[in-house]
Protein backbone atom coordinates (compact mmCIF):
# COMPACT_ATOMS: atom_id res chain seq x y z
CA UNK A 1 0.00 0.00 0.00
CA UNK A 2 1.30 3.28 -0.68
CA UNK A 3 0.30 6.61 0.34
CA UNK A 4 -0.59 9.57 -2.38
CA UNK A 5 0.46 12.54 -1.35
CA UNK A 6 -1.76 14.48 -3.56
CA UNK A 7 -5.32 15.61 -3.61
CA UNK A 8 -5.68 15.48 -7.38
CA UNK A 9 -8.54 13.69 -8.21
CA UNK A 10 -7.09 12.89 -11.44
CA UNK A 11 -4.00 11.11 -10.35
CA UNK A 12 -6.24 9.42 -7.91
CA UNK A 13 -8.96 8.18 -11.25
CA UNK A 14 -5.35 7.23 -13.03
CA UNK A 15 -3.88 4.76 -9.90
CA UNK A 16 -7.24 3.69 -9.55
CA UNK A 17 -8.15 2.57 -12.74
CA UNK A 18 -4.29 0.81 -12.68
CA UNK A 19 -5.21 -0.94 -9.66
CA UNK A 20 -2.83 0.44 -7.55
CA UNK A 21 -3.74 0.02 -3.60
CA UNK A 22 -3.44 3.30 -2.10
CA UNK A 23 -4.60 6.33 0.64
CA UNK A 24 -4.69 9.90 -0.18
CA UNK A 25 -2.96 12.33 1.99
CA UNK A 26 -2.36 15.49 0.57
CA UNK A 27 1.08 17.18 1.11
CA UNK A 28 0.59 20.85 2.10
CA UNK A 29 3.82 22.34 1.05
CA UNK A 30 4.14 25.90 -0.54
CA UNK A 31 3.96 25.25 -4.43
CA UNK A 32 5.13 28.93 -5.03
CA UNK A 33 7.83 29.29 -8.37
CA UNK A 34 10.87 31.08 -6.82
CA UNK A 35 11.97 33.63 -9.31
CA UNK A 36 14.29 32.28 -12.04
CA UNK A 37 12.82 28.44 -11.82
CA UNK A 38 13.39 26.68 -14.71
CA UNK A 39 9.64 24.41 -15.19
CA UNK A 40 11.36 21.30 -14.77
CA UNK A 41 13.60 22.19 -11.63
CA UNK A 42 10.26 23.63 -10.14
CA UNK A 43 8.40 20.13 -10.58
CA UNK A 44 10.69 18.09 -9.39
CA UNK A 45 11.41 20.49 -6.11
CA UNK A 46 7.41 20.65 -5.77
CA UNK A 47 7.32 16.89 -5.82
CA UNK A 48 10.03 16.23 -3.99
CA UNK A 49 8.55 18.67 -1.47
CA UNK A 50 5.01 16.80 -1.46
CA UNK A 51 6.81 13.08 -1.01
CA UNK A 52 8.45 13.97 1.89
CA UNK A 53 6.45 16.12 3.50
CA UNK A 54 4.10 13.12 4.03
CA UNK A 55 5.22 10.75 7.18
CA UNK A 56 4.75 7.46 5.42
CA UNK A 57 6.85 4.46 4.69
CA UNK A 58 6.03 4.43 1.08
CA UNK A 59 5.14 7.91 -0.58
CA UNK A 60 4.12 8.48 -4.12
CA UNK A 61 3.75 12.48 -5.17
CA UNK A 62 4.03 14.00 -8.32
CA UNK A 63 3.90 18.11 -9.85
CA UNK A 64 2.56 18.80 -13.20
CA UNK A 65 3.62 21.76 -15.31
CA UNK A 66 2.54 23.49 -18.67
CA UNK A 67 5.34 25.45 -20.08
CA UNK A 68 6.14 27.61 -23.09
CA UNK A 69 9.11 29.06 -24.08
CA UNK A 70 10.76 28.54 -20.47
CA UNK A 71 7.81 29.98 -18.61
CA UNK A 72 5.35 27.76 -16.24
CA UNK A 73 1.77 28.28 -17.27
CA UNK A 74 0.12 27.97 -13.88
CA UNK A 75 -3.84 27.46 -13.07
CA UNK A 76 -5.54 30.75 -13.78
CA UNK A 77 -8.04 30.88 -11.54
CA UNK A 78 -9.95 33.33 -13.33
CA UNK A 79 -11.80 33.87 -16.45
CA UNK A 80 -9.68 36.97 -17.76
CA UNK A 81 -6.30 34.52 -17.07
CA UNK A 82 -7.60 31.45 -18.92
CA UNK A 83 -8.16 33.58 -21.69
CA UNK A 84 -4.93 35.03 -21.81
CA UNK A 85 -3.85 31.95 -21.40
CA UNK A 86 -5.61 29.92 -24.12
CA UNK A 87 -4.65 32.49 -27.01
CA UNK A 88 -1.11 32.19 -26.11
CA UNK A 89 -1.50 28.31 -26.57
CA UNK A 90 -3.39 28.75 -29.78
CA UNK A 91 -2.03 27.42 -32.83
CA UNK A 92 1.61 26.46 -31.03
CA UNK A 93 3.32 23.97 -28.96
CA UNK A 94 4.27 23.81 -25.93
CA UNK A 95 5.53 20.95 -23.12
CA UNK A 96 3.59 19.28 -20.26
CA UNK A 97 6.42 18.02 -17.68
CA UNK A 98 5.46 15.47 -14.67
CA UNK A 99 8.04 15.17 -12.04
CA UNK A 100 7.05 11.81 -10.21
CA UNK A 101 8.71 10.91 -6.44
CA UNK A 102 8.48 7.80 -4.73
CA UNK A 103 10.04 8.05 -0.95
CA UNK A 104 10.22 3.73 -0.07
CA UNK A 105 12.57 4.16 1.68
CA UNK A 106 14.94 5.09 -0.78
CA UNK A 107 13.77 7.96 -2.65
CA UNK A 108 13.54 8.08 -6.86
CA UNK A 109 12.20 10.46 -8.92
CA UNK A 110 11.58 10.25 -12.79
CA UNK A 111 10.42 13.71 -15.16
CA UNK A 112 8.05 12.55 -18.01
CA UNK A 113 7.66 15.27 -20.98
CA UNK A 114 5.16 15.94 -23.46
CA UNK A 115 4.70 17.94 -26.39
CA UNK A 116 1.18 18.87 -26.85
CA UNK A 117 -0.31 21.05 -29.94
CA UNK A 118 -3.31 23.41 -30.18
CA UNK A 119 -5.22 24.21 -33.20
CA UNK A 120 -5.65 27.77 -34.18
CA UNK A 121 -8.06 28.65 -31.80
CA UNK A 122 -11.29 31.42 -32.34
CA UNK A 123 -12.05 33.13 -29.60
CA UNK A 124 -16.06 32.04 -29.89
CA UNK A 125 -14.06 28.56 -29.64
CA UNK A 126 -12.09 29.75 -26.01
CA UNK A 127 -15.16 31.92 -24.88
CA UNK A 128 -17.43 28.74 -24.94
CA UNK A 129 -14.16 26.71 -23.19
CA UNK A 130 -13.95 29.12 -20.53
CA UNK A 131 -17.79 29.78 -19.71
CA UNK A 132 -17.38 25.68 -19.17
CA UNK A 133 -15.27 26.84 -16.12
CA UNK A 134 -12.99 24.16 -16.54
CA UNK A 135 -9.60 26.04 -17.31
CA UNK A 136 -10.05 27.85 -14.07
CA UNK A 137 -8.46 25.32 -12.05
CA UNK A 138 -6.15 23.75 -14.51
CA UNK A 139 -2.42 23.96 -15.51
CA UNK A 140 -2.39 25.76 -18.85
CA UNK A 141 -5.87 26.20 -18.50
CA UNK A 142 -6.90 23.00 -20.12
CA UNK A 143 -7.91 19.74 -19.20
CA UNK A 144 -6.95 17.23 -22.12
CA UNK A 145 -9.16 14.68 -20.48
CA UNK A 146 -11.74 16.91 -20.66
CA UNK A 147 -13.41 19.59 -23.09
CA UNK A 148 -9.70 21.02 -23.25
CA UNK A 149 -8.96 17.56 -25.51
CA UNK A 150 -11.24 19.36 -28.46
CA UNK A 151 -8.49 21.99 -28.31
CA UNK A 152 -5.53 19.80 -29.23
CA UNK A 153 -4.29 19.30 -32.79
CA UNK A 154 -1.46 16.43 -31.69
CA UNK A 155 0.27 15.27 -28.80
CA UNK A 156 3.77 13.25 -28.81
CA UNK A 157 4.08 11.48 -25.66
CA UNK A 158 2.41 10.42 -22.81
CA UNK A 159 -1.32 10.88 -22.83
CA UNK A 160 -1.69 10.33 -19.05
CA UNK A 161 1.26 12.97 -18.68
CA UNK A 162 -0.69 15.80 -19.73
CA UNK A 163 -3.73 14.36 -17.55
CA UNK A 164 -2.02 14.41 -14.91
CA UNK A 165 0.18 11.31 -13.88
CA UNK A 166 2.67 9.64 -16.03
CA UNK A 167 1.28 5.95 -15.49
CA UNK A 168 3.85 3.81 -17.68
CA UNK A 169 6.39 5.88 -15.76
CA UNK A 170 4.78 6.05 -12.38
CA UNK A 171 3.73 2.18 -12.41
CA UNK A 172 7.69 1.28 -13.08
CA UNK A 173 8.50 2.62 -10.06
CA UNK A 174 6.40 1.40 -8.06
CA UNK A 175 7.22 -2.38 -9.70
CA UNK A 176 10.72 -1.50 -8.55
Amino acid sequence: MIVLASASPRRRELLSAAGVLFTVRPADVDEAQTPGEEPVAYALRVAASKARAVDAERVLAADTVVHLDGEVLHKPGVAEAAIATLRRLSGREHTVTTAVVLRAPVERSVVVHTRVCFRALLDDDIARYVATGEPLDRAGAYAIQGGGGALVDWIDGSYTNVVGLPLRETLAMLAR
